[in-house]
């Protein structure tokens, strides 16, 4: 290893001449007429390993949209949000999944509902006929048309789309959410977050077969992770947010594991550098320094730069299409 429906595009068209990140939506007319999935497609074939590794042997680095990549007019963990990140750019799509008070799973990154929806209170204190009534915020706070999806949904949406990792949210139950995943037969395109070795060693004991997402800074921490259970072969290593770190990459490179650096973050993010520096191409900086996905909060400035630089995949390499 190393690595329903049409709903609206967003600049598309221009992407490779460096679309901002709120550019307008559009609709993808000829899709909807003959049935096709708009936008870019992950086909992982099966087996997440062969995919990553078609990926690193052809030199070339993956963005993972944080919260499904929302823009303006698109809130976070929105189903509609995770189509038009799709619609501009071939992207793995990380959403957070939470639990209502009667059961439900659906994506809410917050514990509170205020800042992302026009509910009000504790997400898992709501029932899911109150959840599905609000209505999802952009960042601005403006208010959309847009519902909480359902995991089920969004899972059932992902299919022959794109690889969804999933960031559990202290409401939502690992058992649930990798028995709907089972359910859907959805465990050869789903990456599991954890953020402690117990938490890794959990989800491989109830998915044994699904890769885990874990922080890992050091070759000890990497050694034991692998210790506590958790094979090379269903490990991605996430390293951090500060500073790229090309000999911890090589080291991960050597052992056939995928690392994720994460530009993302908030005001103080090498996201937020980029876009007050317009300096674009240390995205592809990043990708030359070994890091194999880039976790970023821009996924469309993030593809761009690697498009230029010749480090991002396009239509027909290692089952990325354009539809």
């Amino acid at each position: 290893m190393k690595y329903f429906q049409a709903i609206t595009a967003i600049c598309a068209a221009a992407l490779l001449i460096g679309c901002g990140e709120a550019d307008a939506p559009s609709n993808d007319a000829q899709h909807a007429e003959d049935g096709a999935a708009p936008g870019w497609s992950l086909a992982p074939g099966g087996n997440l390993n062969s995919f990553f590794d078609c990926l690193d042997g052809a030199g070339l680095a993956l963005v993972s949209a944080h919260r499904g990549g929302p823009a303006a007019g698109f809130p976070e963990n929105a189903l509609e949000t995770l189509q038009a990140t799709l619609d501009a750019v071939p992207a793995m799509i990380e959403i957070d999944v939470a639990q209502t008070a009667d059961g439900i799973l659906f994506l809410m990154h917050d514990d509170r509902l205020e800042r992302t929806t026009t509910g009000a209170g504790f997400a898992d204190k709501a029932r899911w006929d109150d959840i599905e009534n609000m209505r999802l915020e952009d960042d601005a706070g403006h208010a959309s048309n847009f519902a909480p999806p359902k995991f089920s949904d969004v899972l059932a949406w992902a299919k022959s789309r794109t690889i969804v990792q999933v960031d559990f949210k202290r409401s939502a139950r690992y058992g649930n959410v990798i028995d709907e995943i089972y359910r859907q037969g959805a465990e050869d395109r789903v990456i599991l977050i954890a953020y402690s070795m117990a938490s890794a060693q959990k989800l491989h004991s109830l998915a044994p077969d699904m890769m885990i997402s874990l922080s890992v800074n050091s070759q000890s921490e990497l050694n034991r992770a692998i210790a506590a259970g958790v094979p090379e072969n269903r490990l991605i290593a996430f390293t951090g947010t500060e500073q790229p770190r090309p000999r911890l990459f090589s080291l991960l490179d050597r052992r056939g594991i995928e690392g994720i650096f994460g530009t993302l973050g908030g005001a103080n993010s090498i996201d937020a550098a980029i876009a007050r520096d317009s300096a674009e191409q240390r995205y592809a900086e990043i990708a030359a320094d070994g890091a194999d996905i880039i976790a970023t909060d821009r996924p469309r400035a993030a593809y761009s730069a690697l498009l230029e630089a010749g480090r991002a995949p396009t239509d027909g390499v290692c089952g990325v299409s354009k539809g």
